[in-house]
């Protein structure tokens, strides 16, 4: 699969309690941007943010929380990202949904076995 050197990326900030049909919202997110052959998806999990509600999430051990900040990023062309928005639409109930031109400087995929030089 090629990107173009003219990608986008697509950042879907959620929290990592947020449900879409019974599963994590984030994992539905990359489960679809797989089902329609993008080219990857990455989830970070945050130790702390907040949103437009203002309340603050965080991981520390006073104050454990179950919804921590959570950032589903993918990059590809702009028309799979286009093809992939009105999910997103239909997915993301409560969150920010970013996009932004990136210039790809390199994707590749392994051939499955490592070659060290």
């Amino acid at each position: 699969m090629k990107i173009p050197e003219r990608g986008y990326l697509l950042r879907i900030f959620l929290g990592e309690s947020d449900r879409w049909q019974g599963k994590p919202l984030y994992e539905a997110i990359v489960l679809k941007a797989r089902e329609l052959h993008m080219a990857g998806a990455t989830v970070l999990r945050g130790p702390m943010g907040f949103g437009a509600n203002s309340r603050l999430h965080t991981s520390k051990v006073l104050r454990l929380s179950e919804d921590l900040p959570t950032l589903v990023e993918i990059v590809d062309s702009k028309a799979k990202i286009d093809e992939l928005l009105p999910h997103i639409d239909d997915m993301v109930q409560e969150g920010l949904v970013t996009l932004e031109p990136v210039r790809v400087i390199k994707y590749r995929a392994g051939n499955g076995s490592s070659s060290k030089k």
